[in-house]
């Protein structure tokens, strides 16, 4: 897939008066904790990765173990290999997502399987995945779009029936709740990312949530060169390498970045679920719009705010004009050569995978800026 194909757009430097795509969310103690942390003993992995571990344990855990790594995709890589998934093995996983979400099976040497999308919520077809499934599957990989849980009724019955774990992919989701109970605290194995942009960023850093607390001591050898860092640090030499393991790891710094983060996390969260919901009062009624994931079924963390429209390119070069960025975001992965392809079973994937477009949503806007976005939007269909 080449540049011209997907028609990139140029990105929006910063300026006064633009509305830019994404912004950092930088907590306001960041500076003060960081200071701490390079004033102290231990800069690398010590106790502020302890205590980042236990307090997002509290918040979003619901009872499962929260194990910190370097980068949401080394969380993933972790939950594939602790899932059981194996070289030859086929991975069930939804086609729309950010390529982090898919790479670990190609790590391993298993096969992709990608499943459609629900064209409302672009969220993964429980439906397709139920069809695809196969004796030689072992996980089911799914992502929670732009913060809007997936169905989890449906993939947690899929999952219990056949026996396959599920690998929850909740990049865009922190702060979610689908039936009242926190993301992170449903799937087997649920990751999030503290990459730049996210909700909570830390720099690049990244959460897995495990649900069986059998596999946590694994989990936390697998992303330190498979060493036993306590029996290590007792000076038990003898302690042996059993299995593979990885430089994963969090440092302290990340997590004096993201322990600040958690005390204003409720406020963010707030500020962008009204954001959203401005958004949606603001292109009510627009002719040929339709706006992903509304009306809101489950608890929506507000990560993207993204709509349909038959003229996608057009509408962001319009915006673009008017100082506001705009972009796609995210891509259907079987158009990546790494991954064999574009396969022709995914008909919703086809039919939208030119139409949809995603609007600035970040805690640096307020309501007059979604209002100004809506505006222009209104004014494009008005003179087109």
């Amino acid at each position: 897939m080449t540049r011209k194909e997907i028609n990139v757009a140029p990105v929006m430097e910063e300026g006064e008066g633009r509305i830019v795509l994404f912004r950092p969310n930088i907590p306001k103690k960041a500076i003060e904790y960081i200071s701490g942390v390079l004033e102290s003993r231990w800069i690398g992995q010590g106790p502020r990765v302890d205590e980042f571990e236990k307090k997002f344990e509290a918040s979003f855990g619901g009872g499962h173990t929260a194990i910190s790594c370097g980068s949401g995709t080394d969380a993933l890589h972790l939950a594939y290999l602790l899932a059981g998934v194996k070289s030859e093995d086929e991975v069930i996983c939804t086609v729309f997502t950010c390529t982090a979400s898919n790479l670990p099976a190609l790590y391993i040497g298993a096969t992709p399987i990608f499943a459609d999308i629900v064209p409302s919520t672009l969220n993964i077809d429980p439906a397709h995945v139920r069809s695809l499934i196969s004796k030689k599957t072992k996980a089911i990989v799914f992502v929670d779009y732009g913060g809007l849980p997936a169905e989890l009724d449906e993939l947690v019955r899929i999952s219990q029936e056949f026996d396959i774990p599920l690998i929850e992919d909740a990049a865009h989701a922190l702060g979610a709740r689908h039936n009242g109970r926190p993301i992170g605290s449903i799937s087997d194995y649920t990751i999030f990312s503290f990459q730049a942009i996210k909700h909570i960023t830390t720099g690049d850093g990244g959460m897995l949530m495990i649900k069986d607390s059998a596999k946590v001591e694994e989990a936390k050898r697998l992303r330190w060169f498979g060493i036993d860092r306590n029996s290590k640090f007792h000076g038990i030499w003898e302690n042996d390498i059993h299995e593979v393991g990885f430089k994963y790891q969090m440092n302290d710094i990340a997590a004096a970045m993201g322990l600040a983060a958690l005390e204003e996390f409720d406020e963010a969260l707030k500020l962008r679920k009204q954001l959203l919901s401005t958004y949606i009062q603001g292109l009510k009624g627009v002719e040929n719009l339709e706006i992903i994931g509304a009306p809101v079924t489950y608890d929506h963390a507000a990560w993207l705010f993204t709509v349909l429209v038959p003229d996608a390119k057009e509408l962001r070069d319009f915006l673009f004009t008017k100082d506001i960025e705009s972009g796609q975001v995210h891509f259907r992965n079987d158009r990546y050569a790494i991954f064999g392809g574009r396969r022709t079973n995914l008909p919703n994937m086809d039919a939208v995978e030119s139409r949809y477009l995603v609007l600035p949503l970040h805690t640096h806007m307020s309501a007059n800026d979604v209002n100004r976005v809506c505006e222009a939007i209104k004014k494009f269909y008005r003179t087109t």
